[in-house]
């Protein structure tokens, strides 16, 4: 078998992997072993936090929506069951910017779903 010599291809994905490492702490920005395990690492959290960054957002604008509609005499799942009983198909990232920087609309969005709470 002929002999494959590897620097170019071993130098180009060092390289590589300390481009991504660049602007870690201490031997992870320097050292190739230490920083092939921190980059790997560190893949592992952007792929899991991808997914935990959904689930924080729907959180945060649930938290928005419930004390908006807590102003206007609601409760959270009152105020969902009323929007969605009115005919309102308005998403929660919606609602939640209008109770922020809204706050007379996200009123009317309050009355119509206490109006049809009360009619259903």
């Amino acid at each position: 078998m002929t002999r494959v010599k590897r620097s170019i291809h071993a130098r180009k994905k060092r390289r590589a992997t300390l481009a991504l490492a660049k602007g870690y702490r201490g031997d992870a920005s320097r050292h190739y072993r230490t920083a092939k395990e921190a980059v790997l690492k560190a893949d592992r959290y952007r792929y899991r936090d991808r997914r935990n960054r959904k689930r924080d957002f729907r959180r945060l604008w649930i938290t928005r929506i419930n004390a908006a509609a807590r102003q206007n005499g609601l409760s959270y799942s009152q105020f969902m069951h009323g929007i969605q009983a009115a005919g309102i198909e308005l998403d929660r990232k919606v609602l939640a910017d209008i109770a922020v920087r809204d706050a007379d609309t996200f009123r009317r969005f309050a009355d119509r779903a206490r109006e049809a709470l009360a009619g259903g």
